[in-house]
């Protein structure tokens, strides 16, 4: 029985195709985790965010409320304390004549006229009004009985007193602010004023966000939802709401909670809240509550933030979808590529394999055909197909180290235009969190023309597969610089200036291809920048000369020079001098200069460094 020869396979292309299809499967389910990951990260992200900015836009906007509130409140505050000081009022008060009490009444109603105020009225010590400006309505206030009110009570005893209650008679609701007439020893009565929100409560609705105002027991008072005045913050206990429903503060109003539940605190002041508006559906908004100065209340204003935080979830998860996603590209193309190679590898090892099976078994069938004589030559014939394989498996050694040094430049080409291709991508989110929309389509364009690039290099690539070489054809060199510069403008953002080129006329062209010509001046004008990295005299200067011979295009630099034991060995690959570098800028330059018929001189001392092209004048 034939033995398998000792270069057999240790894996079949079979053996290979089971372990692809796991490998797919694990790295679909990995990919899986990543991707639900990464939404949930990104919501939780675009949620916690976009909350922390409405809760800073809504801080602004409840602190210009409480600032509007306060305005509306001191202006008519003055007024009782002139009005008690009045000779007028002061005459009202102890003579209570006809004449007298007509002079205030007209007196009250110019004043209300002019004023923010909605009602001013006189109270005697007996609790009834003598005055008012509203004196000549049907619901005029002169004769009513306001004992019973505590801003009466409050004024008498303490001098002032400021009290939020719905009208008895008006059945509208509104501040009263009262003060005494006359000492606390001889009291003669107390002016109050009372004044309406309306108009404030009408702005506040204009915004189409909730606000209300709450006193110290938690009733609301102020409100841009009508249907909310007189709730509470939350349940009374059963002593405080019978007393608020004997002084008749609120009239019959039921003193019921807000429709506002499951509040979850975000910090003292801030909270989600979920809540019901008249005509719509259970909400989620977010409260802010703050106190207003003077007063014994408290202003809170729910921002909606359903919408917002869904657009925000939307637009970070779309956004991490956008990295995510190319990235599991790129690993699933790599994956591929890999399974690729490894299995066309098994597929030659394989029919090379079943080759020699059958020389061998031809090779033995014609030796026991042969006689004695012919056992030399037949010797001989194993030899030389001994050899044969040993040569195959050299030039298979040799294919795989061109194929690693291939790989190896294809990245290190690739990497300038995606280093790029990154600076403008977070120039352009910069851009569009500034909202100029104008520099982000700029810097999107130059990504999509990178990505063009990128393409075309692969493409350069694959056509050198095919063919060993790209034909040469006349091309623009003025083109070919700026092209080079554009690709290296975004990672020396700022050392550009360095660089001093003599750009040539556009008419001079060159033999050779645009691409690979930029590949070129891109790893010398690379090169001298980062020479030149930390120097304030930093200077590259780029020369352009037409010869007889053809054109030369010089990049000197002025700086530390390049160090012999290096120089010795410059364009051998895998040779640097940089921590992270491949070693491979240079062979490449070399090679696809000399592709074109033209060749690099290079020369370096303490002064600097001088790299000088040599290429084919295009005819």
């Amino acid at each position: 029985m034939l033995q398998r020869p000792a270069g057999a396979l240790s894996s079949t292309p079979e053996q290979l195709a089971r372990r692809a299809r796991r490998a797919w499967l694990l790295f679909a389910a990995v990919a899986l985790l990543i991707v639900t990951a990464a939404l949930y990260g990104a919501g939780l992200y675009g949620r916690t965010a976009e909350v922390e900015t409405l809760a800073a836009q809504g801080r602004t906007d409840a602190n210009l409320k409480v600032a509007l509130l306060r305005a509306v409140l001191e202006s008519p505050r003055a007024l009782p304390l002139l009005l008690s000081a009045d000779q007028q009022v002061r005459d009202a008060l102890t003579q209570k004549n006809a004449a007298a009490i007509d002079v205030l009444n007209r007196k009250l109603e110019g004043l209300v006229s002019g004023t923010k105020a909605s009602v001013l009225y006189v109270i005697g010590t007996d609790g009834l009004a003598i005055a008012s400006s509203n004196w000549r309505e049907p619901i005029s206030f002169v004769g009513n009985d306001y004992r019973f009110r505590d801003y009466f009570s409050g004024a008498m005893q303490a001098g002032t007193a400021e009290y939020f209650a719905l009208g008895n008679v008006s059945k509208r609701p509104g501040l009263y602010i009262s003060r005494r007439v006359g000492d606390a020893a001889a009291p003669l009565g107390v002016v109050v004023v009372k004044m309406e929100f309306d108009q404030l409560e009408a702005d506040w609705r204009e915004a189409n966000r909730p606000a209300y105002v709450s006193d110290e027991n938690g009733v609301v008072l102020i409100t841009s939802v009508p249907s909310w005045r007189f709730m509470t913050t939350a349940p009374l206990a059963a002593p405080k709401q019978a007393a608020i429903r004997d002084s008749q503060q609120f009239g019959d109003a039921p003193l019921v909670p807000l429709p506002i539940k499951h509040p979850r605190a975000l910090s003292p002041d801030v909270s989600i809240v979920h809540a019901v508006t008249p005509g719509g559906s259970d909400a989620e908004y977010l409260s802010l509550s703050t106190t207003v100065p003077s007063t014994p209340w408290r202003l809170d204003y729910l921002v909606p933030v359903e919408a917002p935080i869904a657009a925000a979830v939307r637009e970070m998860r779309l956004l991490a979808l956008g990295v995510v996603v190319p990235l599991l590209g790129l690993a699933a193309y790599l994956l591929w590529r890999r399974q690729s190679a490894q299995m066309r590898i098994a597929a030659e090892q394989a029919a090379r394999t079943e080759l020699e099976r059958r020389v061998v078994e031809r090779t033995e069938d014609l030796s026991r055909a042969r006689d004695r004589l012919q056992a030399e030559i037949t010797g001989h014939r194993s030899t030389e197909a001994k050899l044969q394989i040993v040569q195959q498996d050299l030039v298979q050694a040799n294919r795989l180290a061109i194929l690693g040094q291939v790989a190896a430049g294809v990245a290190h080409e690739i990497n300038q235009p995606v280093a790029t291709i990154r600076a403008y991508a977070d120039n352009a989110r910069t851009f569009l969190d500034r909202k100029q929309t104008g520099p982000a389509e700029e810097n999107l364009g130059a990504i999509a023309a990178l990505t063009e690039r990128i393409g075309s290099i692969t493409e350069e690539l694959k056509a050198f597969a095919r063919k060993g070489r790209t034909a040469a054809e006349p091309v623009e060199l003025r083109g070919v610089i700026e092209g080079a510069v554009m690709l290296l403008r975004s990672r020396f953002a700022g050392r550009l200036d360095a660089l001093a080129i003599d750009l040539p006329p556009p008419s001079l062209k060159v033999m050779g291809n645009r691409v690979r010509l930029e590949q070129v001046l891109i790893n010398l004008f690379q090169n001298a920048l980062e020479a030149l990295d930390g120097r304030d005299d930093a200077r590259v200067q780029v020369s352009v000369e037409e010869t007889a011979d053809g054109v030369t295009v010089g990049v000197s630099d002025n700086g530390p020079g390049i160090p012999p034991a290096i120089l010795k060995s410059l364009f051998t690959p895998f040779n640097t001098s940089k921590e992270k570098g491949l070693g491979l800028g240079l062979v490449i330059s070399k090679d696809i200069v000399a592709d074109y018929g033209g060749r690099i001189e290079v020369s370096s001392d303490d002064s600097g460094t001088r790299f000088t092209i040599h290429l084919q004048t295009a005819a």
